[in-house]
């Protein structure tokens, strides 16, 4: 294992070094947040496809391959599809919006107080991923270094959080790049070949398995649909996802960009599911389905290449740790603690403003992330976290936003409204059917639609002066905003 061990050291040791570098050139609030909305198209998909493909989508996808067969490319392929529709439908709206983050959009289009209680259901969500990728860290350094979990915990997550603290979304950037790299290199071409050729090729994997195995919806039409509700209208609304956006240099970048990453996730969510099924003829006895990746790893293939693709998996869970770190930072800080002092909107281009607007950040980011550590290891049941992270998400928060961004009826009230009842739905649902029933977020969702269109509708019409702000900077136009003074001249990058 010595050469696989020197794979793993170089590459850690590479990620602070790219934090270092980025810590460089985020010198101002757009720099440490968005990396300057300057992100071109290469940089901006792998730097996509990194944030949303995760240890869930890598890990968790063999293992639903190895369940399921085929099949179970369901739950990345609904990941895949809701950046699609992101990117095809919305993107480009909402990179000209120049925000920081959804609350902000939120306020933008109600006319404000609709941000502090949006903000603290998407920091649960963004607090409960970063958790969830963290703990993720146990699995693979104990197949690495055989550490305990702890342990295993308190270095992966002190190596996202000192890199992301350093350089913020440019440290992120830079090394999401790389992860893009080593995980395409590490799963799709070198993992999903191997995985085929020693399962005796498609022919005897199909003999050695149930037809079942090879059927596109064995998974079952309901388990597709809950993937679809969850995850496909999460990529719609997330504030990691939306945090990424916000960093392309231009409409068509975010859209076309975007559209690149959501296909990639397509061809990711087959190449995890083909694994899975290889790995199911290989070891059809396997105590637990999320094992088969790790095991097909260690035991089929060869020196160095080992290596590689574990550096391909611990990077999938690095990408969505840092990345769902920084939106938590940001919402923390941006629309909770900042509208809770009073302090709205943005500080002047002045040095010092900037350098005090990226110290507080960075320090919010080291506040949150030691949370997310000491979270991680005390809690057990990642899959539950992950759940009511995105049950909240969507229950509480989906209808207000796309309402938004679609009804012009809408109103501040009827975005409380929706928020709330959704929110205290999908809490009260999962307290009577369990945290891990498909109704909680069916249900909480219809009682968010209801209430976003009920109270709407029994309420006086948003003002037109706000619609029109809103339409101004959808248009792309700066709306009187104080334009942000760039620490280097803005280069394209990507």
């Amino acid at each position: 294992m010595a050469v696989d061990y020197a794979v793993i050291v170089v590459y850690l040791a590479g990620m602070l070094a790219m934090g270092w570098w980025g810590m460089r050139r985020a010198k101002s609030k757009s720099e440490f947040l968005v990396a300057g909305r300057r992100l071109g198209p290469w940089m901006y998909s792998g730097t996509m496809a990194a944030i949303v493909l995760g240890g869930a989508s890598t890990i968790g996808g063999v293992g639903l391959g190895y369940k399921h067969g085929l099949s179970g490319a369901w739950m990345v392929f609904t990941i895949g599809l809701g950046l699609l529709a992101l990117s095809v439908f919305f993107s480009a709206r909402i990179a000209r919006l120049k925000v920081y983050t959804v609350s902000e959009m939120l306020d933008l289009r109600y006319g404000g107080r609709a941000g502090v209680i949006s903000g603290i259901v998407m920091w649960a969500y963004t607090l409960m991923l970063a958790v969830t990728s963290t703990i993720a860290y146990a699995t693979i350094f104990d197949v690495l270094f055989d550490l305990n979990r702890t342990v295993s915990i308190v270095l992966g997550g002190a190596i996202v959080v000192a890199y992301s603290t350093l350089g913020g979304m440019w440290s992120i950037t830079l090394t999401d790049m790389v992860q893009f790299v080593v995980k395409t290199v590490g799963v799709l071409l070198l993992l999903l070949p191997i995985a085929v050729v020693k399962a005796g090729g498609f022919s005897e994997m199909r003999a050695q398995l149930p037809d079942e195995y090879f059927a596109p919806f064995g998974i079952g039409g309901e388990t597709i649909f809950t993937y679809v509700l969850i995850y496909t209208f999460g990529m719609l609304i997330g504030q990691d996802i939306w945090q990424r956006v916000f960093t392309a240099r231009g409409d068509k970048v975010a859209r076309w960009g975007g559209t690149v990453a959501g296909t990639y996730c397509l061809a990711y969510a087959l190449a995890g599911a083909v694994i899975g099924t290889a790995a199911k003829v290989l070891y059809p006895n396997l105590g637990s389905a999320d094992d088969a990746f790790a095991t097909i790893v260690k035991d089929e293939l060869p020196v160095g290449v080992r290596g590689l693709v574990l550096a391909a998996a611990l990077a999938a869970v690095m990408s969505t740790s840092s990345g769902a770190l920084i939106a938590c930072a940001t919402v923390a800080n941006n629309d909770i603690w900042s509208r809770l002092r009073g302090v709205g909107g943005r500080r002047g281009g002045a040095d010092g403003a900037e350098h005090d607007e990226v110290r507080g950040n960075r320090l919010f980011i080291l506040i949150m992330g030691i949370g997310v550590i000491v979270i991680a290891i005390a809690l057990n049941d990642v899959v539950e976290a992950l759940t009511v992270a995105y049950n909240l998400l969507v229950g509480g928060l989906l209808v207000p936003i796309l309402g938004g961004l679609l009804w012009k009826r809408g109103t501040v009230h009827g975005a409380l409204a929706g928020v709330i009842v959704g929110g205290l739905a999908v809490v009260g649902l999962m307290a009577a059917y369990g945290i891990l029933a498909n109704e909680p977020v069916y249900y909480g969702l219809l009682s968010s639609l209801a209430a976003y269109l009920i109270v709407s509708l029994a309420t006086r019409p948003t003002d037109e002066a706000v619609l029109a702000a809103w339409r101004r900077r959808l248009a792309g136009e700066a709306d009187d905003e104080t334009p942000e003074t760039p620490s280097e001249p803005a280069v394209p990058v990507g």
